[in-house]
């Protein structure tokens, strides 16, 4: 890894255009996201069908 002692020092830079972003408007760009937006609820369905037949067989 290179050495950094060049810019490790250096100061932060701070706008001075743009106020900082709260923390709660950073934190969301972080936050989990469904990449597959309805895949839990169709898995949660099918899974709500297979148990309800399988009810049905162990009853007969």
């Amino acid at each position: 890894m290179p050495n950094y002692d060049d810019i490790i020092n250096m100061p932060h830079h701070v706008s001075k255009k743009r106020k900082p972003m709260s923390l709660k408007n950073r934190s969301a760009q972080f936050a989990p996201f469904s990449a597959l937006k309805g895949y839990q609820e169709k898995i949660n369905e099918i899974t709500r069908i297979n148990n309800k037949k399988a009810n049905k067989k162990s009853k007969n």
